[in-house]
């Protein structure tokens, strides 16, 4: 099972690889900025996470190898070569990475810099490229080691031997292409395939003329760390309580952490007055405003107090949510389940 993911900022595409029988996944080049999502699908599909693998060290994000490791435990694998700290997993070429009854062979394919590397699929049907193929592209060679000529080496050894219907799965794209597969890549690439010739691919690299990645002073030296030593670090978490969100973008928190703080924040319950009045009642204190009333209530919402959200299924106190949050209220959340999973719990009301 693959679930692709996009981090719109670095163009970058990330893969989740899960093998559904045993629930362990790796992940593929984590973005640092898109740490709380990757994590909240992970834990949404009780995934046991064994590795994040890098294809290279990236020069336009930060990877988030470290808070993946920090989160789940899981193991970080980068190339050897680098030297880079904080790597439980130093790849090397003809190595397996194996997660479940699955295997992924690394192969190596200096060029974009000298330590990229690719991972395939046992059966040969999934290539996971990163820069050193690009969907009729190829990643640029100008800097970190790169060589135009080590790169087309690479691909014509590494990538172009494998069947025709293999399927690239690209480190980047800009243009919203999301795959494509090895025959398409020989015929149709403007840079490799069509028969092209080591001097027609190094006179084509040589004159690019990009400039350098605006974060790669600051994305390189992180990744040498796995993403430890990185600025900022992830995504704070909120402090007010242990919020967590879900792979839907929904700040969550739990009734039994709820039942104990309910003098410490306020509970806004957006159900009908009916319903708040029926047979699953309603929490001590709540204050009632029904979801259609909300934008013109705003005014009768704590601001000095984080706001726990409150329905039925916690469905329409998802959608409050987003409305308090697009009216600039940040200390808030969902009561995860609402008050059917409340009165499930036994919790007074």
């Amino acid at each position: 099972m693959i679930r692709q993911h996009f981090d719109p900022v670095s163009s970058t595409y990330s893969y989740l690889l899960i093998d559904p029988a045993s629930a362990e996944a790796v992940l593929i080049d984590p973005v640092l900025e898109q740490n709380r999502r990757d994590a909240a699908l992970i834990r949404e599909l009780g995934l046991r996470l064994m590795a994040t693998l890098d294809t290279h060290c990236h020069a336009d994000h930060v990877t988030g190898a470290w808070a993946m490791k920090e989160a789940f435990g899981s193991r970080i694998g980068l190339a050897e070569v680098y030297g880079a700290r904080n790597v439980d997993l130093p790849l090397r070429h003809g190595m397996s990475v194996r997660f479940g009854a699955e295997t992924l062979e690394v192969r190596a394919t200096p060029g974009h810099t000298a330590g990229c590397l690719c991972f395939l699929s046992a059966d040969r049907a999934h290539v996971f490229t990163g820069d050193a193929l690009l969907i009729r592209a190829a990643g640029r060679t100008d800097f970190q080691e790169g060589s135009a000529r080590r790169l087309f080496e690479s691909v014509q050894t590494q990538l172009f031997t494998l069947p025709d219907d293999c399927v690239v799965h690209p480190g980047h794209d800009y243009e919203g292409r999301t795959s494509s597969t090895i025959g398409e890549e020989k015929r149709h690439n403007p840079r490799l395939g069509g028969g092209a010739k080591l001097e027609d691919f190094v006179g084509f690299m040589d004159n690019l003329g990009l400039p350098h990645p605006k974060l790669l002073e600051v994305a390189v030296p992180a990744n040498l760390s796995a993403g430890r030593d990185a600025p900022g670090g992830p995504p704070s978490p909120p402090t007010w309580g242990p919020v967590l969100e879900t792979y839907a973008g929904v700040p969550e928190i739990e009734p039994d952490w709820l039942v104990r703080h309910l003098a410490e924040v306020e509970v806004v319950d957006v159900r009908s007055r009916t319903e708040f009045e029926g047979e699953l009642g309603h929490l001590r204190n709540a204050k009632l405003l029904p979801l259609d009333e909300l934008r013109t209530r705003m005014d009768e919402i704590s601001t000095t107090r984080p706001v726990v959200l409150i329905c039925q299924t916690g469905k329409r106190s998802a959608m409050a949510v987003t409305i308090l949050r697009k009216a600039g209220v940040q200390r808030v959340a969902n009561l995860a389940g609402g008050m059917v999973r409340w009165r499930q719990l036994g919790l007074p009301s």
